[in-house]
């Protein structure tokens, strides 16, 4: 086990157990781009976390894992995160995991078993192990998937202003101010997005706004403020937005 800094250096494929949790109040981190051999299940009690893989980003609200198969280029950003958990695990005890980049939703026998592991000595016995592990398997392949990854366009046409809205978190424009921006008609940028998104541009921004309002939400910020940086037309048509999407008002999906 170990209990980590934001400075710390740390390496789960030097590690020779099969399970590796690691436990942490990290508050800001930014991983880098990396992989490693060993998948991994992210977990934070509040706070948020973004996960970035190749043409796609990934929100990570509190209460969910999010679970990235073992060789996945990525890298994470963290913000305001409490109680940080981190499980690392030999490829062959995950063969019937996701093999791309999932979100879960964790229900409370999860969590204590998230919380557990993650405090596993290092050089626990694999036998010790096994029944915790059969249950925690056994748990997240049933647990609840949530829509919380956003692809990004391949398109050439399309990179220079998406690199823009990455690099600048700014809100991205309406259909008919990007299709000014980038040269091309509403047409021909509904069509991109389809192909390379699976979603219209409208319903892509729209998870773009959602995806920011977590995280602003994670930061402390207002329902007002959220509203007015998000450009909608009241509180009330934020919180409508909200609920339509999650299901939840802001305030009980954060809490």
């Amino acid at each position: 086990m170990a209990i980590i800094s934001e400075s710390t250096q740390f390496d789960a494929d030097s590690i020779d157990n099969e399970v590796v949790g690691i436990a942490a109040t990290i508050g800001s981190h930014d991983s880098g781009m990396h992989r490693h051999q060993k998948s991994q299940l992210l977990f934070a009690a509040s706070g948020c976390m973004s996960i970035s893989v190749d043409g796609a980003k990934c929100i990570l609200p509190p209460t969910r894992a999010a679970w990235i198969p073992a060789g996945v280029d990525h890298y994470a950003k963290m913000s305001n995160v409490v109680a940080y958990r981190s499980l690392y695990f030999a490829p062959h005890l995950c063969r019937e995991l996701p093999t791309t980049l999932t979100v879960f939703s964790i229900n409370p026998l999860l969590r204590e078993l998230i919380e557990r592991m993650a405090f596993w000595e290092w050089d626990k016995p694999q036998q010790a192990q096994q029944n915790t592990l059969a249950l925690f398997c056994e748990e997240l392949k049933v647990a609840p998937q949530e829509a919380m990854a956003l692809p990004f366009p391949q398109d050439r046409r399309l990179q220079k202003w998406l690199q823009g809205v990455i690099e600048e978190q700014y809100l991205p424009q309406p259909l008919n101010q990007i299709a000014l921006s980038v040269g091309a008609s509403a047409k021909t940028v509904t069509r991109i997005f389809i192909k390379e998104t699976g979603m219209p541009y409208q319903s892509w921004r729209q998870q773009w706004r959602l995806f920011s309002a977590i995280k602003y939400l994670s930061e402390g910020k207002s329902v007002a403020d959220i509203a007015s940086e998000l450009e909608f037309s009241s509180d009330s048509a934020f919180v409508s937005f909200f609920r339509q999407q999650t299901g939840a008002t802001p305030g009980k999906y954060m809490g």
